[in-house]
């Protein structure tokens, strides 16, 4: 028996079932819809009633967590007597990191036997989710706290994030782009595809025309590290997609395609709070590279 547990958040954009089925404890992120108060279940229909919605004209907005929350969370956590690894999405990219720093603070005095140990990922979204999994599969293969703690700062480096998204007015929305250059690249079609470097942000690594161009670009992105690897026999490809089942499709067929020993590709919903900033059309691939920091 585990003598301690990894958590994370919703953020991490795992499906329930995987988060169930590992009894993986999360704690929720909260949005609105249209000013209506919703919490991030993780449920693969939840999300795509967010996306359907959203292209009606839905008005979401996500929020922080606060110390309290994750002091809760913690709390409990800790209360089942185990040690703890919390995973949530890069500091670079939300507020809530140094939240959670602050309630670790206030809740260790209260179990002086116990560790908690809050883990800066430098990964969002199915990155995040990625490392979640990783680290999981050493825990359940018996390795201890410390050897998956140093684990996952090994590897969280090289796990890779290529995203585009199909309308700009999101991005202006949550400031990441400014009002003319959402005009500008509407008109023009201008599809950005979107990289995180090791920094842990979410940056603009080339600017295209169309979304199928967009595409195309992710999956040279995805090609040119797989050419850099010794071997891409059994390994395995995370796409997340709001509402563009057949883009991912296409992502993952062209990946089978170029490399046919890969192992498993899966697709699933993008997670609601990272779709809320970036809208119906986000298609995101995660896998493992050598080094990220190459685009």
């Amino acid at each position: 028996m585990n003598t301690y547990l990894i958590a994370t958040s919703s953020t991490s954009d795992l499906p329930r079932s995987y988060l169930d089925a590992h009894q993986i404890p999360f704690i929720s992120y909260t949005y609105t819809v249209n000013g209506e108060l919703q919490t991030d279940d993780c449920r693969e229909e939840s999300r795509a009633a967010v996306y359907a919605g959203m292209r009606r004209g839905d008005d979401l907005k996500t929020s922080m967590i606060n110390e309290y929350v994750y002091y809760d969370f913690f709390k409990e956590q800790l209360d089942t007597g185990k040690d703890v690894i919390f995973l949530d999405m890069s500091q670079k990219m939300s507020v809530s990191y140094q939240n959670a720093l602050k309630a670790a603070e206030m809740v260790r005095p209260e179990f002086p036997d116990r560790k908690l140990y809050v883990m800066d990922t430098r990964c969002i979204s199915g990155g995040l989710g990625m490392l979640v999994d990783l680290m999981v599969r050493k825990m359940e293969a018996g390795e201890s706290y410390d050897e998956v703690i140093s684990y996952g700062e090994n590897i969280k480096l090289k796990i890779a994030h290529r995203f585009t998204v199909d309308d700009l007015n999101y991005l202006k929305r949550g400031g990441r782009v400014s009002n003319a250059s959402a005009l500008v690249g509407s008109l023009l079609s201008i599809k950005p595809v979107l990289y995180v470097p090791n920094a842990g942000t979410l940056d603009v690594a080339q600017k295209v025309r169309g979304r199928k161009a967009a595409l195309n670009a992710i999956r040279d992105g995805v090609l040119s590290d797989l050419g850099k690897l010794e071997s891409t026999a059994g390994m395995e490809f995370h796409i997340l997609q709001a509402d563009c089942v057949a883009d991912a499709e296409y992502i993952r067929d062209e990946i089978k395609k170029a490399y046919p020993d890969v192992g498993r590709i899966t697709i699933t919903a993008l997670g609601v709070v990272i779709g809320a900033h970036c809208g119906p059309g986000l298609l995101t691939v995660f896998y493992l590279c050598n080094s990220r920091e190459a685009r």
